[in-house]
């Protein structure tokens, strides 16, 4: 699993990240909210562990424009507001589930594993559907119409991560880690060639959706202006 946490509170924060290291979590860290909503939306995260209170953009905002750009990653949100209201305003701007300060760790990893467990809302099926193509991931093939392809693995984890997070930018650094392994050895030149693979399964199909590159970040899967 890999979880982004959003804290401004160093020492609050480089405590949870060893003890999630601990566990075999992925980690990512960031302490202000325009860096923690940039974070969300580029970086196809299994988990957001987020605070309310952040410099430049608070938590229930970050969550807000999350849930309007359809992203919807599950978020813990974590605070020292403990209030009826507190926790009502939380859940409602998006926020999955809420734990409030100070917390024990060990209640903080029963939530994760908790909130791990539940299904997505693209998890409901095996099949994926964006614009004017479905995508199955257990028979690693594309459709569309009457028309289908046949995938590689490979191509299948990629396509996977594009139709998770359909419109949104995910950055070279990502791709390679979630899709050859966080410690693989892979260079830059692979992921570009497999890019060129999935466009072609795309127009095998007939698809309208496109792969843009996005210069000097990555890629993103969108529908046809035309």
């Amino acid at each position: 699993m890999r979880i982004l946490m959003i804290e401004d509170d160093e020492a609050l924060c480089e405590a949870v990240i060893f003890q999630l290291r601990q566990e075999g979590y992925t980690v990512d860290a960031c302490s202000d909210g325009d860096d923690g909503l940039r974070y969300i939306l580029e970086g196809a995260y299994d988990l957001v562990i987020l605070d309310r209170m952040l410099p430049r953009l608070g938590g229930l905002e970050i969550l807000r424009r999350a849930r309007r750009a359809g992203n919807t990653t599950p978020v813990l949100m974590v605070t020292a507001l403990d209030g009826i209201g507190d926790r009502v305003d939380g859940l409602d701007a998006g926020a999955d589930d809420y734990l409030v300060k100070p917390f024990a760790i060990e209640e903080l990893l029963a939530r994760i594993r908790a909130m791990g467990r539940r299904p997505r809302a693209w998890e409901s099926s095996q099949v994926m559907s964006f614009g004017d193509v479905s995508f199955d991931g257990m028979e690693k093939k594309l459709m569309r119409g009457g028309k289908e392809c046949s995938l590689s693995k490979r191509e299948a984890d990629l396509f996977e991560m594009f139709f998770k997070n359909p419109s949104q930018t995910l950055p070279r650094q990502t791709l390679l880690s979630r899709v050859w392994g966080p410690d693989a050895m892979v260079e830059d030149g692979n992921l570009d060639n497999y890019i060129h693979f999935l466009r072609r399964r795309l127009r095998a199909v007939g698809s309208a959706l496109q792969i843009k590159t996005v210069r000097g970040t990555g890629y993103r899967l969108e529908k046809s202006d035309v």
